[in-house]
């Protein structure tokens, strides 16, 4: 009589896989160093369209630049040769140029300061429980979507002299009218104006999403602690959004450095009421002046540019350091 050997319980053993020939073990090799190079190459190859477009666009235009602020270049009479830094002896001793940069740094103190500092109370505002909260932060976004050049247009008018909006403001309250283009200060404040109601909604924004990470419970605590709105919002919202802070800050001494638009458009925004460009002019409008108006200087504009470039770095750092030892002094 036969025994069932798995009745038993000796299972019979299973007969081992054929083996592999060699074609299908190239073909597994060559399936799992796929793998891995997938695996190592795919974020390069996900960050590499950005840093193609700024080689492109952003350094090789840099380098460019910086070869052509060391040759007489000029966009009629062409390429003279290599002069070296005759360009920037030329620029540095150009009172011209110092005047836009004073202009420039003028306007970027009038317009940053109270920008950001209204920025961060809109935001703090908007943080937190209101009606209609959602078409309240959409709307304050809409000055960045229009039109630079519409709103230069439309407040060049409001600030014109001659039946300007401000000066009827003015008379209405018995006050004299203000010669908006023919007064350094006037100037900066109505370009300031312009620059702010574009760019604080902005910013508020930013503010406002670094606000919504913070946890509740701080708040919390701190109103079982008997600390007030007013208190929390300098002690716990603004050190812990101090990051947000210090990029607002980055960015805008960049924007506020290559101030263009604004004042080209404020200048021409009301016929036959200016005085020249002398209390406004920036810096980003003295060098497209050189470049492409009058002796089309190329090689002179490019050496202003990058000394512009190298002001713009050094304020940045300056900011960098001012806000974060002021903010560190906050905490403590």
């Amino acid at each position: 009589m036969s025994v069932n050997t798995e009745a038993a319980g000796h299972p019979r053993h299973a007969a081992s896989p054929p083996p592999l020939d060699p074609g299908q073990l190239r073909k597994q090799a060559r399936q799992a160093r796929r793998g891995r190079l997938d695996m190592k190459a795919s974020p390069y190859l996900y960050v590499a369209p950005f840093f193609v477009l700024f080689l492109v666009f952003g350094f090789f235009p840099l380098l460019y630049t910086g070869w052509v602020s060391m040759r007489d270049w000029g966009l009629i009479k062409g390429d003279q040769g290599f002069v070296g830094l005759e360009n920037y002896q030329e620029v540095l001793t150009d009172a011209n140029f110092w005047n836009a940069m004073y202009n420039t740094a003028g306007i970027f103190v009038v317009s940053t300061v109270p920008q950001l500092l209204l920025a961060l109370m809109l935001a703090n505002w908007l943080n937190r429980k209101l009606r209609f909260r959602t078409a309240l932060r959409m709307g304050i976004l809409l000055p960045n979507i229009t039109s630079v050049a519409a709103v230069g247009i439309v407040f060049g008018f409001i600030f014109a002299d001659r039946y300007g909006l401000a000066n009827w403001i003015l008379q209405s309250l018995s006050l004299d009218p203000i010669s908006w283009r023919g007064s350094r200060w006037a100037s900066w404040t109505a370009i300031s104006f312009m620059v702010d109601w574009r760019w604080t909604g902005y910013n508020a924004l930013i503010y406002l999403a670094a606000m919504q990470a913070i946890p509740r419970d701080l708040y919390e605590s701190a109103s079982l602690d008997g600390a007030s709105p007013t208190r929390q919002f300098w002690q716990i919202t603004v050190p812990l959004i101090q990051p947000t802070i210090l990029f607002t800050v980055i960015i805008s001494t960049i924007g506020g450095m290559q101030l263009f638009t604004e004042p080209l458009m404020f200048n021409y925004g009301a016929a036959g009421s200016g005085s020249g460009l002398e209390g406004f002019q920036t810096i980003a409008m003295y060098i497209y002046s050189t470049t492409f108006e009058g002796n089309f200087k190329y090689g002179v504009g490019s050496a202003m540019s990058w000394l512009l470039f190298m002001l713009i770095m050094l304020f940045a750092l300056i900011n960098f350091l001012m806000v974060r030892r002021s903010l560190k002094g906050s905490v403590q």
